[in-house]
């Protein structure tokens, strides 16, 4: 089976697993797979704006349903979730809107935001509008990207497979980098 035919086969499904999780990277090559002719654009928007949202909201009944039990065994989470606790306070809305467009927060959050008690209804439509605007702005910059690659390399479909294992490798790489960092941070100084 070609790269092309596993991408039109099972691309949408990858797209909805992928950012069930966490898929920015995903959700980036999607957009690059549909500016290919691969997949439709508006159907990778509709796939990633599925997955993120059904994600988020199992988060956050998760948190609704054991968070509070989970935070106080875990002193660790509950000093983050304070940090959480406290701009939900403030800025409740631009919470909800803005949490999926921080790299690093974004599974942690729902999962804090039920634990709290918000109002499920209210965290449902804030939650659809931002994975709405998350899913096409992500997916429309997959979709530029291929015509920046295109500009500079010219026929990318030469180079297709290496492009998507790059991009795959370089997410691999960024994620890494950020595991370390976290806990060389973590570890006490003498």
């Amino acid at each position: 089976m070609s790269l092309q035919e596993l991408i039109s086969h099972y691309g949408y499904v990858a797209i909805v697993i992928g950012t069930f999780f966490e898929g920015e990277t995903i959700l980036v090559l999607g957009g690059l797979a549909a500016h290919q002719g691969y997949l439709q654009l508006p159907w990778v928007m509709a796939s990633a704006f599925a997955g993120t949202l059904l994600g988020d909201q199992l988060y956050f009944y998760i948190g609704r349903a054991k968070g509070q039990g989970l935070l106080e065994t875990r002193p660790k989470w509950k000093a983050r979730a304070g940090k959480v606790f406290g701009l939900l306070e403030k800025h409740d809305v631009w919470l909800i809107l803005g949490f999926r467009f921080i790299y690093g927060i974004r599974t942690i959050t729902p999962f804090v935001i039920g634990a709290s008690r918000y109002s499920p209804l209210r965290f449902l439509l804030l939650n659809a509008i931002s994975a709405a605007a998350w899913a096409i702005a992500i997916g429309m910059l997959g979709h530029l990207f291929g015509y920046a690659v295109e500009g500079v390399i010219g026929d990318i479909k030469r180079y297709q497979l290496w492009l998507f294992v790059g991009v795959a490798v370089l997410w691999l790489l960024i994620r890494s980098v950020v595991l370390v960092t976290k806990k060389m941070r973590r570890k006490p100084r003498p």
